[in-house]
């Protein structure tokens, strides 16, 4: 082998090798940094899961609250249409009643003239 390739092979080893210590230092502060940047994005996710829970668990109650009310409406739609009916005719009743009392008051009052 030539010099000249012995001190290539040479130069490639110390460009793959690490840097020295000192140049390294500052990859395990990067390194807890990026541990601290972690931890705070696991605590968003956790808090994230959380909340989709909370919403998914709001959400049954409330579509279970109007299943529910939605069969009350169902149920008493023909109460409901009965006692317009029962309205009705109490209303007609009513104007008879009154018509025949106006009648008779108009009679007493021919009587006293």
């Amino acid at each position: 082998m030539s010099q000249t390739m012995i001190e290539n092979e040479v130069a490639e080893e110390r460009q793959s090798e690490p840097q020295s210590i000192e140049a390294s230092s500052p990859e395990p502060a990067a390194l807890t940094l990026s541990i601290d940047d972690f931890s705070a994005l696991e605590e968003r996710v956790v808090r994230a899961v959380e909340l989709v829970k909370r919403e998914r668990m709001g959400r049954a109650a409330a579509e279970e609250r109007a299943a529910r009310a939605e069969s009350q409406l169902t149920e008493q739609g023909p109460i409901v249409d009965q006692m317009k009916q029962e309205i009705r005719t109490l209303r007609t009743e009513r104007d008879q009643v009154r018509q025949r009392v106006e009648r008779l008051l108009s009679q007493l009052d021919a009587l006293e003239l």
